[in-house]
């Protein structure tokens, strides 16, 4: 091997470990250091962290498979700005509240003013941090992009997905003006875009799982310091105020401050210790988990309710991969989509099946670096030329290469022919019994 090239594969086995130090980074130190982290699912997206290592000798990439979430948004429900506005407007009725309480109260209902009519939709972060995913993309695999290159866009119908699309396609063609696209945003998508199984749904949160989640929560369930932040009569609160849903809708708040432009001017972090931050995003950690994970005590199958998704991606890849020029596939969708399959995929170990919630930080199953605003995963394929049947390819989970359970020691390249058999058997298995 070329000495710059042995050179640069060392390079990367060094960074390599350095991410897993990253990774193995406690989350409470790590939502110390940087409260964002608290936010979990709500977090907006924080950018590729690492180089990429070069390509496979003799091969280039000729293809993409993509799935992103949408960017960053406002909250979804009007009551999630009004409920714990008309507490607190209620407590400064009585005289309840301290002046930090009122000081509170002014915020929220800038919030809810801001997010007026625009419940749900994309913001100017999250129109950026698309445009920037997709200049990143573009600049970093030049070879698929060249000339008139295809470009097959998939979104679900919701609209915050519609306009993620759009601003992604729309950040392409201002570099590459003469690349052909083709988007779409149809109901007949959904079965593998955003695939609902009831079955799984309805075994999420049976009877013994509920039970166990509320335990896992109760050692995370104290809300002194924000009540005694917010009001200056705790027999007050004890009568009149849910602490439980009043952290929670809050914390909420605080955490998608990021995503909207207000937060330049305001935040609702200061009302939260650095204990309160972690105990709220423990709990949020554990219910993502649970509800999409590969939780053992609900039957650890839910990543399975992408299957189709997944399936889809092995499929059109091999379609593709027939063609001179097999170009681009580009799909959006949501973040109960994305954390399912990444799980299912196993990506980075994500894959992991346990019932001890307290664990799941320390063995790095943590929302924030898995389902952040604008999450995607990146299937880059390389071939030496459109004869070239040893196909390889790596996997970028937001843009930083991932892990695959699967055989070699080349990662972050797999073999094309291992990830189909791999994944495929694991589909017929679930899908035979």
């Amino acid at each position: 091997m070329h000495v710059d090239v042995l050179m640069k594969y060392i390079a990367a086995y060094v960074l390599t470990l350095l991410t897993c130090t990253a990774y193995a980074q406690h989350p409470k130190d790590i939502i110390k250091q940087n409260i964002r982290y608290s936010a979990g699912s709500l977090m907006a997206y924080p950018g590729p962290q690492h180089k990429l290592t070069p390509s496979p000798q003799g091969k280039h990439p000729c293809y993409i498979s993509h799935y992103g979430r949408y960017g960053s948004h406002h909250l979804l429900q009007k009551d999630e700005y009004d409920t714990p506005l008309k507490v607190l407007t209620e407590a400064d009725k009585a005289g309840k509240l301290t002046i930090k309480g009122q000081d509170v109260k002014q915020r929220i209902e800038k919030l809810r003013n801001d997010a007026y009519e625009q419940l749900g939709e994309l913001t100017p972060t999250g129109v950026r941090q698309q445009q920037m995913i997709a200049e990143r993309m573009i600049k970093r695999f030049p070879e698929v992009f060249n000339g008139k290159s295809a470009i097959d866009t998939r979104s679900t119908t919701v609209t915050r997905c519609i306009l993620s699309m759009e601003h992604f396609l729309l950040q392409l063609t201002r570099i590459n003006p003469q690349l052909i696209i083709h988007h779409n945003a149809t109901h007949r998508d959904m079965i593998f875009l955003n695939q609902q199984d009831r079955q799984l749904m309805a075994s999420r949160m049976d009877a013994v799982t509920t039970n166990q989640y509320e335990a896992f929560c109760s050692h995370y369930n104290n809300y002194d310091h924000l009540m005694r932040m917010l009001f200056n009569d705790q027999a007050y609160v004890k009568q009149h105020v849910d602490a439980k849903n009043l952290n929670d809708d809050l914390f909420k708040l605080a955490s998608n401050m990021q995503n909207i432009e207000l937060r330049h001017t305001i935040t609702l972090y200061d009302i939260f210790s650095d204990k309160d931050l972690y105990n709220n995003w423990m709990k949020d950690n554990a219910w993502w988990y649970i509800n999409y994970g590969g939780y053992t005590l609900n039957g650890g199958k839910q990543p399975y309710s992408q299957r189709n998704l997944l399936r889809k991606l092995i499929n059109d890849a091999d379609s593709c991969l027939k063609l001179k020029n097999p170009g681009i596939q580009l799909r959006f969708g949501h973040d109960i989509n994305i954390l399912s399959l990444a799980c299912l995929m196993d990506i980075n170990h994500w894959g992991l099946a346990t019932n001890r919630l307290g664990t799941l930080g320390k063995n790095g199953w943590n929302s924030y670096r898995i389902v952040p605003m604008a999450a995607n995963i990146q299937l880059i394929f390389y071939r030496s030329d459109p004869e070239d049947q040893d196909v390889w390819l790596k996997v970028l989970y937001n843009e930083d290469e991932a892990t695959l359970p699967l055989p070699g020691d080349h990662a972050p390249y797999y073999r094309w022919s291992d990830f189909q058999s791999y994944y495929l058997k694991k589909l017929d298995d679930y899908e035979t019994h």
